[in-house]
């Protein structure tokens, strides 16, 4: 026998779904780290920027590079290749900051993440994209969106208001 609320679960349940699947169907602005392609939606980029000086912040992380003025605004910078545990490389002419806009507790963030090259922005349909794999429990990957098939290539979409944790956005937010 049915429960009077189980209805409206089941449709707030469909309905989350639903957004879900939205969310991830869309454009993307695709960037390399190392030899692998990611997304992030278009809707999250504020600005593209090449490297410009960085002025260290004491006490961070080693992912987070430091501030940058940004016509008068100050934003933190982390190195993505440095959150995900990839190797450190000197950067280059292809080297760019890429202006995010993340939600937070606190509200709107902007945050500046260093990555290899920007690639280009692409139109996503749900149809190409797959869920995350599962790597175990002990992986912590809540912050991939899903994986969008491209060809023979596989660009890994990511969440970016996941990739940071609340501790670690509250501490750039102070930063900046």
């Amino acid at each position: 026998m049915e429960k009077p609320g189980d209805k409206m679960n089941d449709f707030n349940v469909m309905d989350q779904t639903i957004k879900a699947t939205t969310i991830k169907t869309g454009k993307y602005l695709t960037f390399t780290l190392k030899e692998e392609e990611y997304g992030i939606g278009i809707l999250k980029v504020k600005e593209i920027i090449g490297m410009m000086p960085i002025t260290s912040v004491p006490g961070t992380p080693e992912f987070v590079k430091g501030v940058i003025n940004l016509r008068g605004k100050v934003i933190p910078v982390i190195d993505l290749r440095l959150k995900f545990s990839m190797d450190s490389i000197a950067y280059s002419e292809r080297t760019c900051i890429i202006v995010v806009e993340i939600d937070a507790e606190s509200g709107t963030v902007f945050i500046g993440i260093i990555v290899d090259a920007v690639s280009e922005v692409l139109n996503i349909k749900k149809e190409e994209i797959e869920e995350s794999p599962a790597f175990g429990a002990k992986l912590n990957m809540e912050y991939i969106l899903g994986m969008a098939k491209m060809g023979n290539r596989v660009k890994i979409l990511l969440d970016i208001d996941k990739v940071l944790n609340a501790q670690e956005i509250k501490m750039l937010d102070k930063a900046g």
